[in-house]
């Protein structure tokens, strides 16, 4: 799972097997649209995951979260993210 930073400040989450290719390819402009859209991209958070499906979950989870979450996220400010999910409501 990997959450990137595009040129207007927004962020893309996706998960990959081979992520170095994947944020060329995103950088090339054959990511996904979204991407494509909004070069150049830098990757600025990953996780690693052994199965396939629990990145992908983890990749959704982290697309609903607000970017103030991704943000404590991507800067490891781990404990802010636990007051923003109980601010929310969400966990």
């Amino acid at each position: 799972m990997y959450i990137m930073k595009c040129s207007d400040g927004s962020y893309y989450t996706g998960s990959t097997r081979e992520l170095e290719k994947r944020v060329m390819e995103h950088n090339m402009g054959m990511g996904s649209n979204y991407t494509r859209k909004h070069r150049p991209v830098e990757l600025v958070y990953f996780e690693e995951f052994q199965r396939v499906d629990d990145a992908f979950a983890r990749e959704k989870q982290v697309q609903g979260w607000s970017r103030a979450k991704k943000e404590c996220l991507i800067h490891g400010q781990f404990g802010k993210l636990t007051d923003l999910a109980k601010s929310s409501g969400k966990q």
